[in-house]
């Protein structure tokens, strides 16, 4: 079944999804597509009108996937080149990921993110993976900010920690510091990591904070590795 994207309440493909639709797939009337609003409905539909920029269709079934009882959000810094943060993104889709949020450190070396494009990454590994909800990706906004708008935030349970590992001082391994369940908020630093005012602010602000392992990461594989484990022991 080939799953399309349509966040609008229509019964018409988007112009992307059309054209890959009719043109690439090759597909026609009477065909049967599936199509997610990425709120957890997914539609059964068959398409009624095989046009390349507007393909129409008719629902005949709806399912609705209930959210997860535990939500991840990953808060990371854009790498300095654009290509992993946005194999990051794809992949964290796949295994599943309800909240990125990016932020500018003091170490940062990219001050400039086009979320168009992640987005339309992160609609592709939805759509990919078979899934119902498309994660949230929030513009980036600096570290103080991003720190204020998470204490503000309404959202009950947290599980905070920020991926560090200081030189003085053991911390727990992520995998043994995260219980099951609630909602998880995850840092991960840019390439030069956190400044120390950025570790006092988190550890202020109630972040944990944890080790990903022995060695040092890269941070879209940091980023990746705190979203898999925290899937990991949800199973």
């Amino acid at each position: 079944m080939h799953l399309f994207y349509q966040p609008e309440s229509v019964s018409y493909l988007t112009e992307d999804d059309s054209r890959h639709a009719i043109k690439t797939l090759r597909l026609g009337v009477g065909d049967a597509i599936a199509v997610t609003d990425g709120h957890g409905n997914r539609y059964s539909a068959v398409i009624t009108q095989a046009d390349n920029r507007r393909c129409s269709y008719r629902i005949i079934d709806t399912q609705s996937t209930p959210s997860r009882p535990f939500s991840v959000q990953i808060c990371v810094a854009p790498t300095k080149n654009s290509d992993r943060i946005e194999w990051f993104i794809e992949k964290a889709v796949e295994i599943g990921i309800e909240q990125i949020t990016f932020f500018f450190g003091s170490h940062s070396e990219r001050r400039v993110l086009k979320l168009e494009r992640l987005e339309k990454i992160a609609i592709a590994a939805m759509k990919q993976s078979l899934q119902s909800h498309l994660p949230q990706l929030d513009e980036a906004v600096s570290f103080g900010e991003m720190l204020k708008t998470l204490s503000d935030s309404s959202v009950g349970d947290k599980q905070r920690f920020i991926a560090h590992l200081p030189d003085d001082e053991p911390v727990d391994h992520l995998a043994k510091a995260a219980t099951t369940g609630g909602h998880y908020v995850v840092l991960v630093g840019p390439e030069g990591d956190f400044s120390e005012q950025e570790i006092k602010q988190a550890k202020d602000a109630g972040f944990q904070m944890v080790t990903l392992g022995a060695n040092r990461l890269r941070t879209e594989t940091a980023a990746l590795t705190a979203c898999q484990v925290l899937n990991f022991i949800n199973v």
